[in-house]
Parts: C-alpha cells; sequence; structure tokens
C-alpha cells in the first residue's frame, strides 16, 4: 500500500537544523511542510533551502494549517509539554525533543492528552538509537548479561558556554541552571538503560523510587566571574540553585539499582557516552573518551589470564566491537549501505524513521509517550527529593490506564 508523505513542521529553527539534511533523504516519508520560529531570519534561510515551505513566527497558527499533519518540537525545552498538548488537541502528530514535559501536572496531561486523542506521540532520544546503545539492547535481550543488577548513565557536557548571550544575559538553560535543582536533562541518560532493562513491556519491571543529591554550584559561578566580572550576578553566591553535578539513584520494582548523572557546567570535555551494566552473567563498560573503546565481558565468553601478582585466572575486558557482527541493528546496516547516515552518527534518522513508520501503521512508537513521562519526571521527582533531603520519592504510575502495556 502507498502512503502519502508525512506533512512535517519544525517549531525551532536553530536546533532543529540538525534534521535538514535527513528530511531530504526521507521525502518518500516525510516532507517537510512549514518551520516555525520567533525569528525572520532564520525563516528565511529554511525557505532558502525548501523554496515553497510555510514560514511562521505564530505557534497557533501554524497549528491552524491543514498542510500540517505532524510537528517535531525542536523548541526550548520548558514549551514542549504545552506545545505537545496543543498540537495533539489540534489533530496533529508530535514528535518532541527531550525532555518532555518538566512538571508532573504537565506530565500528566500530556499523558491524557495522547490517550484521548489517539494521536502517535514520539519523544526523540537519540541516545537509544546510538548504534552502541542499539547493540548493548540485543545483547540483553538476548540474555548474554544474565539478569541485570545495576545500570549506571550519565550526560557530562560542558555547556556553560550556551546558558548566556553575549551580553551575559541568560538563555533558556542558564533559567533553567538558575531557577531548578534536579536532575533537568535526565532523558539521554535514562533513556538507553531503559531500553536495556526491558522497561514497559507487558508484566515487565518499572521504576519505583528515585533519591537526589547535589553538587554546590561552583564551576558556573566561576565561569561567570572571569567572563563578565565579579559584579554580574550570575557570579555571586545563592544566585544558581542548581549544582554543578546531580545525581539520581533509582530502584526498580524488582530490585534493580540505577544511578544517574547529570553534569553541564562542570569544567572537563565532553563525555557524550556514559554508561555501565552489570549482569550475572557479565557487563559492559563505554568509553571515556574517543581515544577509547567500550568494553564487555560475558562469563565463559571472555578470555581468562592469571594477573600480575598470581593466583587464580579472572576474566578479562573484551572490546565491545568484537560482537557488533553477531548484535549489530539491522537499522544501522541498512543506513550504513544507503550511506544516509546523519545527525548523531544516524541517530536522528532512525528517530524520524520510526515516528512516521509509527504513524503509518498506526502502532505504538518505540519510544511512546509512557516512556517520555517515566523518563522525563526524573526532573520533578529530583527536585522533590532534593527538597526533602535526598528522601526517596515514589514513580507515579502513569501507565495505570494503559491496558495494553499490563501495568
Amino acid at each position: 500500500m502507498t502512503h502519502p508523505p508525512i506533512r512535517l513542521a519544525v517549531v525551532g529553527g536553530n536546533r532543529g537544523g540538525r534534521f535538514r539534511s535527513i528530511l531530504s533523504a526521507l521525502e518518500d516519508r516525510i516532507r517537510l511542510s512549514a518551520i516555525c520560529d520567533l525569528r525572520e531570519a532564520v525563516l528565511a534561510e529554511w525557505q532558502t533551502e525548501y523554496p515553497g515551505v510555510a514560514g511562521y513566527t505564530d505557534y497557533d497558527r501554524m497549528l491552524d494549517d491543514p498542510t500540517v499533519d505532524a510537528v517535531l518540537l525542536a523548541s526550548p525545552m520548558l514549551l514542549h509539554a504545552r506545545q505537545a498538548i496543543r498540537a495533539l488537541r489540534a489533530g496533529k502528530h508530535v514528535l518532541s525533543e527531550v525532555i518532555a514535559a518538566h512538571t508532573l501536572e504537565e506530565t500528566w496531561e500530556l499523558v491524557e492528552t495522547v490517550e484521548r486523542t489517539g494521536l502517535t506521540y514520539m519523544l526523540a532520544e537519540n541516545y537509544c538509537y546510538e548504534r552502541e546503545s542499539l547493540v548493548v539492547q540485543r545483547m540483553a535481550e538476548s540474555g548474554q548479561f544474565g539478569e541485570l543488577t545495576y545500570l549506571e548513565g550519565g550526560y557530562i557536557h560542558d555547556l556553560r558556554h550556551a546558558v548566556h548571550a553575549p551580553d551575559g544575559s541568560l538563555t533558556w538553560r542558564g533559567e533553567l541552571h538558575r531557577d531548578y535543582d534536579g536532575l533537568n536533562y535526565p532523558t539521554h541518560s535514562i533513556g538507553p538503560l531503559a531500553k536495556w532493562l526491558g522497561l514497559g513491556k507487558n508484566g515487565g519491571d518499572r521504576f519505583a523510587t528515585l533519591s537526589a543529591f547535589s553538587s554546590p554550584s561552583r564551576s558556573l559561578r566561576r565561569y561567570f566571574r572571569d567572563k563578565f566580572g565579579h559584579g554580574h550576578p550570575a557570579a555571586q553566591a545563592g544566585y544558581w540553585k542548581q549544582g554543578d553535578s546531580a545525581v539520581a539513584d533509582i530502584v526498580t520494582a524488582n530490585g534493580v539499582l540505577i544511578h544517574l548523572r547529570v553534569d553541564w557546567t562542570s569544567a572537563r570535555p565532553h563525555n557524550m557516552h556514559h554508561y555501565a551494566l552489570q549482569g550475572t552473567d557479565g557487563a559492559y563498560l563505554s568509553r571515556r573518551h574517543d581515544g577509547e573503546e567500550d568494553l564487555v565481558w560475558l562469563q565463559g565468553r571472555s578470555p581468562m589470564a592469571t594477573p600480575p601478582w598470581g593466583g587464580q585466572p579472572e576474566g578479562q575486558w573484551e572490546p565491545f566491537g568484537r560482537y557488533f557482527e553477531a548484535f549489530d541493528s539491522p537499522s544501522w546496516q541498512q543506513m550504513e549501505a544507503a550511506s544516509r547516515g546523519t545527525g548523531h552518527g544516524g541517530s536522528n534518522q532512525l528517530v524520524l524513521e520510526e515516528f512516521a513508520a509509527a504513524i503509518r501503521a498506526r502502532r505504538r512508537p518505540a519510544i511512546d509517550v509512557y516512556d517520555a513521562a517515566e523518563w522525563s519526571c526524573i526532573f520533578a521527582l529530583s527536585e522533590a527529593s532534593r527538597r526533602r533531603g535526598g528522601a526517596p520519592v515514589a514513580f507515579p504510575d502513569f501507565r495505570k490506564s494503559d491496558r495494553r502495556s499490563g501495568g
């Protein structure tokens, strides 16, 4: 059966720009029909590349456009929930950049709106589609690591330059760091881990409780002092509510321990992949920087060697790449064969392909609204735990009305 391309509007032209070349490659499935941004110059830049595409500075006017079937929200993070809800109510499918929502109230409203409208909502968490993440997922699903007992994920990326404009005023990232105290960007950390655990599957495990802690804010204060002088408000004690590093420990209903860290203001090189997995029969460690390899150890399969101090032979780490051929993602293989890998190494393309496929098949996407709610609410729950001195807080049951989940 031949389907017409899904007519997509991109909301937020700068961040949405990472999808430009992908949209060109997927014109048979997704076709750009509109661009929405507050800045006329951004609209003009897109319309130069895509002549005839409608441009809007007013979001609600764009939602009234009958030539728009779906929206891609690449706007500032704190706008995502309200914009998604308005789009769904206007009859548009939604692909939202992370995170989905930053308050529990909006998270519940988002879930209920998707349930009521029956439209497709997908979270564009591209770290779940990184090639390494998918290989680990396939290995976990096939039992290579045994029963999973501990997982670790981190988003560690120096973005101090992105929290301010040239004049020292705050961007939305800066306002986020100033006004909130919690894991404010958790889905890159938790998304792959949740997939490795198989959370949300019928009869599967679920998040139970969360405890959160934060370091003092030191790095960002020093950065503003050095760049804008001692008199700048952001250089003063007490200005930043968010600390440099925020961590959370999650315990699942089955007792699996998950440790998360978010830090995008400390002075250090980017650590894009920061993951660890421990099972009863194996373990995985991601590389710390581009000069290293990911590592894996599988009981009864990985090599053994006698340690320098003698004694019994011990298991040895193996390069993770040795397992790519056996557990590689078919989607990555197809994309590589077509030489179309773009954006986060191709993960953004796989996100768009899955979104389009879910709409066409009228099925649930791989990262649905319940995943989006559970992963995103870590922000709100971490704030609640911080207010209680790190005391555990319970996860809401967003799936309680979802009969397909069995939960």
